[in-house]
């Protein structure tokens, strides 16, 4: 919230309107003779109200509510600023408004939820623009303790974003965003949020195809109390997903069936349904591709989001599963060359080459499947 230094006409007027409340009301509120409060309003930023007054402003202010503080500093920069601007130079040094002030802070917190939602349908642009406008408008050291929050929820989605486009290591990397997200939790004292964002550098270990060290991660990950009974459940899901992609497949089946009983007992119904397209590829991987084709039929049907990454996750996952099989082996491609397009379509680029992979050694051994 603001704070004043030194009040003049030109803040207490202010106040009296962030308080809306009459001369005389105001007069009677601050026990302060209605000439006097006029005579302040009349001169402005010229009158500067004597020791007493200054206290007594300063008590007003303080035992002030969050609406009358936000209107306080809308009504200050308008009389500031005034048609020239020729008194914000002034003010400024007599006041101090946090940055962002508490409008901003809730303009960024919407932003933060439209981005989520463009996030979810891969408007990756839209999302980029969102997350930017906040992230590069202020330096941490501007910022309190909500602000900080915000900045950290800012850098670790435009992480997402970045792992969703492929980017996944290097100087404009998921990992970089994550990891900065990452200490600006720390320096907040949010455990829970650093879990998270350990579980991201995770998964961005498995995808820089680091696949024994990722499934080490996962495993901690996976009975790290400052995670929620959700949070662990993916993170053993994903131990799997790495253990499939290494090669090690029964016992990857093994700790995703464990994984899917969980979301089961937590009601996490999409978290369940893409389980079963991960325990299908397993199971491809084994050689099982009845139980491979049966999984991915349940996890195209039981699916509750359409977007168009768990669209392409869920085509390409078919679309290896019916390559293994020389019978389906057309249909296969077309399923692909479909997921592809779509991929393309949505900028998903690390998509786009796990299936160039896939298509590439479709005579040969199981390659990884995409996350």
């Amino acid at each position: 919230m603001a704070t004043v230094h030194e009040w003049t006409g030109l803040e207490a007027l202010a106040l009296r309107k962030a308080l809306r409340l009459s001369v005389r009301r105001y007069s009677e509120h601050l026990g302060i003779a209605v000439n006097t409060i006029s005579n302040w309003e009349k001169y402005l930023e010229k009158r500067r109200p004597n020791t007493e007054s200054q206290a007594i402003l300063d008590t007003a202010l303080a035992r002030s509510d969050a609406a009358t503080h936000l209107r306080f500093e809308t009504e200050l920069a308008k009389l500031s600023e005034g048609e020239e601007g020729r008194l914000a130079g002034e003010t400024a040094r007599r006041v101090t408004i946090p940055r962002p002030r508490a409008w901003e802070y809730e303009s960024w917190t919407d932003d933060l939820e439209r981005a989520v939602v463009a996030l979810s349908h891969q408007n990756f642009a839209f999302a980029d623009d969102l997350l930017r406008r906040w992230s590069s408008s202020y330096r941490p050291s501007e910022l309190d303790e909500r602000g900080t929050y915000l900045l950290a929820r800012s850098v670790a989605l435009q992480g997402d974003l970045k792992r969703d486009q492929g980017a996944v290591v290097g100087p404009l990397s998921a990992q970089r965003s994550y990891a900065n997200a990452r200490s600006l939790y720390t320096a907040l004292a949010i455990p829970r949020r650093v879990a998270q964002l350990d579980l991201s550098l995770a998964v961005v270990t498995e995808m820089s195809g680091a696949l024994e060290t990722a499934a080490r991660q996962y495993e901690d990950l996976a009975i790290d109390e400052r995670l929620s009974p959700r949070d662990r459940a993916r993170a053993r899901l994903w131990v799997g997903t790495a253990l499939s992609k290494d090669g090690n497949h029964d016992y990857a089946v093994r700790v995703m069936e464990e994984a899917i009983r969980e979301f089961e007992g937590l009601a996490e119904q999409d978290d369940w349904s893409v389980a079963q397209q991960k325990l299908a590829l397993a199971h491809r991987g084994a050689g099982n591709l009845d139980a491979a084709l049966r999984l991915i039929d349940v996890a195209r049907s039981t699916g509750i989001t359409d977007a168009p990454m768990q669209r392409v996750r869920l085509d390409t996952a078919y679309g290896h599963i019916l390559l293994s099989d020389r019978a389906t082996l057309d249909d296969g491609l077309r399923v692909l060359d479909d997921a592809a397009k779509r991929a393309a379509q949505y900028g998903l680029t690390h998509q786009l080459r796990s299936i160039t992979d896939i298509r590439r050694t479709a005579d040969g051994p199981a390659s990884p499947s995409p996350r």
